[in-house]
């Protein structure tokens, strides 16, 4: 949507708040590609436990790769755990996850892009932080894409 990286440290940050950090996972797809390893060496760095899988390509060039499940069954594992669960996602198929943790009385938070989040996520979670309120905090700006004016362009 804004086409631009994200600052995936702020973001832990922003979930994390004043609590201890337990645990978090970045849940990725192996494409690849060259600059992926990178990146998700990066992830780790910040703190981030990576979980990859391999992107699937089917017959006819189909390509799938989905963490619902995987998610699903992780957050349900760790919630008697932890205090609060936070989803950093805005896909609304985890509205019925929310939902379940809750009736479990997990608290759960949600935190993401409001523009492109489900309004129903948005709505269950016990808090919701929309990541579009400081978008300079949480995307990065590619300085090597800024157009300089040439000379002479009464710019």
């Amino acid at each position: 949507m804004y086409q631009k990286k994200v600052n995936f440290k702020a973001v832990l940050e922003a979930a994390v708040g004043d609590r201890n950090l337990i645990r978090a996972i970045a849940y990725v797809i192996q494409a690849d590609i060259p600059e992926e390893s990178n990146f998700f060496e990066a992830l780790e760095h910040i703190g981030f436990e990576v979980k990859a899988k391999e992107l699937q390509v089917f017959y006819g060039g189909n390509k799938k790769g989905d963490w619902d499940v995987g998610i699903a069954m992780d957050t349900i594992k760790l919630a008697p755990k932890v205090d609060v669960v936070v989803l950093v996602s805005g896909d609304g198929d985890f509205v019925p996850l929310v939902e379940y943790l809750q009736s479990l009385g997990q608290k759960v938070e949600v935190v993401a892009f409001g523009r492109s989040a489900s309004g129903k996520l948005q709505e269950k979670a016990d808090r919701f932080v929309d990541l579009d309120q400081d978008t300079r905090k949480y995307l990065i700006v590619d300085r090597r894409r800024i157009i300089k004016p040439e000379e002479g362009d009464g710019i």
